[in-house]
């Protein structure tokens, strides 16, 4: 007699998943129609976007590329499309494109900028990718010396100088730190470099320049424009702004009172400031403190302005983070032994960053955007080119075409960081692993 269990003896094979939830339907159920009101927002959604689509991409199709003037534009338009219609002149942007990424800077050493900016992309790589070789962040750090040099060009022995700074600083801080204290030794790294840079590195460059004399043909600040300079301040205050804002954060929460007073001091009131107020003190009252016959750079002057003002926000961010971690960290870093600065190193800084990462690109996002507010203090950014393209008799009165280009262009830059925030924080999630 056979057997009869009721326990079955063979797996079952795997069913196939629902076919509404896998695929193209799947997709659009989780993300467009998962409830009715995301199915009524969707709807109300997709037809905004048709209305304006509409009356945008018909006015984008009807254009001319080959004009030379706003009327020579209209009459083209009105050739091709009819009479009376609405068409985009681009051919304002083709005729004009080189200054708005360019600005005055001269055209036969357009390689220079061109070459400063590739130089970037690989400077940067080993910070941004941990795959690209160590090797390559001595190369990072030196790169902001060799663009300054590309740009401004002049004797190569000035950034050279510039450099040296940095690194008598380290020293200072060996032999004061070994001898008076570790305070002792990072104020020393601070005030040592500020005297070489301020009186001697002038000289000490000159001298070897007189020896042997290597450099570029120099470019007055005043020829910089576009996206060149946009992206020249906008890269800059965000290298800056984040180690600064670090030391912030870390000096707002230290136990030294002195230390503490002024790192709160100068973050509340650079942050009860507006921006533009700063630039306009970096333009016309800067120079009043600097000692007489000094001669300031107005880029250099925007720079450092752009950067206190990041950097107040970043340590608020960076400070935000700190206060989100556990307490627990703080007391697992000092079971293991480490001081105060290998703790915040390898224990604190990360998470803290980790936790900040999308206030932090945000920032840095809001800071590369505020670059355009320079054009008000007479710096030629994109926005500061289109009044002196418009003010051509050829293309008085053209708007729209002008500042379509410039908002794809910063779109680009700002959706790139976005993606690479999105990528960091899927790369640094260890919590569901």
């Amino acid at each position: 007699m056979a057997s009869k269990s009721f326990v079955r003896n063979e797996l079952m094979d795997q069913s196939a998943p629902p076919v509404a939830s896998t695929g193209v339907l799947g997709w659009l159920r989780a993300n467009l129609f998962g409830t009715w009101m995301n199915s009524v927002l969707t709807v109300v959604s997709l037809a905004l976007i048709f209305l304006v689509l509409r009356e945008v991409f018909p006015w984008m199709v009807r254009s001319s590329w080959t004009a030379t003037s706003l009327k020579e534009c209209r009459e083209a338009i009105d050739l091709t499309w009819g009479d009376h219609v609405d068409g985009a002149c681009w051919a304002v942007i083709r005729e004009r494109y080189l200054q708005l990424l360019y600005g005055f800077y001269p055209a036969e050493h357009y390689w220079r900028a061109n070459l400063a900016f590739v130089l970037l992309l690989v400077g940067m790589a080993p910070i941004l990718f941990p795959a690209v070789p160590r090797q390559v962040l001595w190369f990072s750090a030196a790169f902001p010396f060799l663009c300054f040099w590309l740009l401004w060009g002049g004797s190569v022995w000035l950034p050279i100088a510039a450099a040296l700074g940095f690194v008598i600083g380290y020293y200072a801080f060996l032999a004061v730190g070994t001898i008076a204290g570790q305070l002792s030794g990072i104020v020393a790294a601070l005030l040592v470099p500020v005297i070489w840079w301020i009186w001697l590195a002038a000289p000490f460059s000159e001298v070897l320049d007189g020896i042997l004399g290597i450099g570029l043909e120099p470019v007055e600040s005043a020829k910089f424009g576009g996206f060149m300079l946009s992206v020249t301040i906008g890269i800059t205050g965000i290298a800056l702004s984040l180690p600064i804002g670090v030391l912030l954060a870390l000096g707002r929460q230290s136990n030294l009172l002195i230390l503490k007073s002024l790192c709160v001091g100068f973050i509340e009131f650079i942050r009860g400031v507006p921006l533009i107020t700063l630039l306009f003190v970096a333009s016309t009252l800067l120079n009043i403190f600097m000692p007489p016959g000094t001669n300031f750079d107005i880029i250099l002057r925007v720079v450092i302005m752009v950067t206190l003002f990041s950097s107040a926000y970043m340590a608020e961010i960076i400070r935000g983070g700190l206060a989100a971690l556990p307490r627990g960290q703080y007391e697992a870093a000092d079971s293991l032994g480490l001081d105060y600065w290998k703790s915040q190193r390898l224990v604190i800084m990360p998470q803290a960053l980790k936790i900040s990462i999308p206030a932090i690109v945000g920032n840095f996002i809001g800071l590369f955007k505020d670059t355009t507010l320079v054009s008000i203090i007479g710096l030629l950014d994109p926005i500061g080119l289109t009044n002196n393209i418009r003010a051509d008799v050829d293309w008085n009165g053209i708007v729209w075409e002008l500042y379509g280009f410039i908002a794809f262009m910063f779109f680009v830059f700002c959706f790139l960081m976005s993606r690479y925030s999105m990528y960091l924080e899927r790369k640094l999630n260890t919590e569901h692993r």
